[in-house]
């Protein structure tokens, strides 16, 4: 007996679109909404007295994610790195 091939790709996706079409989505983020207002407003000295400490972190995790580590400083094409540093490109000339 043979069973049909199983596509876990395709059966995630199907799942997925189901569920946020489904009707439980509104109420869900209802929810989450009134417990983000219920949870700032109670909190609201603690948050704003981290804010400064967020920013501050914030800083080096936006270095390190927007630049993705800088690709080890080699990444640049040799002919990058003289335009880089000033030289003139190479001109070529016409015979």
């Amino acid at each position: 007996m043979r069973f049909p091939a199983i596509n876990p790709a395709a059966n995630k996706s199907v799942r997925t679109q189901v569920f946020w079409r489904s009707r439980y989505v509104p109420g869900l983020a209802v929810m989450g909404a009134i417990a983000s207002y219920f949870l700032l407003t109670g909190h609201l000295a603690h948050t704003l007295g981290a804010l400064p400490y967020l920013l501050l972190a914030a800083c080096p995790l936006m270095h390190l994610f927007m630049h993705h580590g800088h690709g080890g400083h080699g990444s640049m094409p040799q002919a990058g790195k003289d335009i880089a540093a000033g030289a003139s490109p190479p001109s070529q000339s016409t015979p």
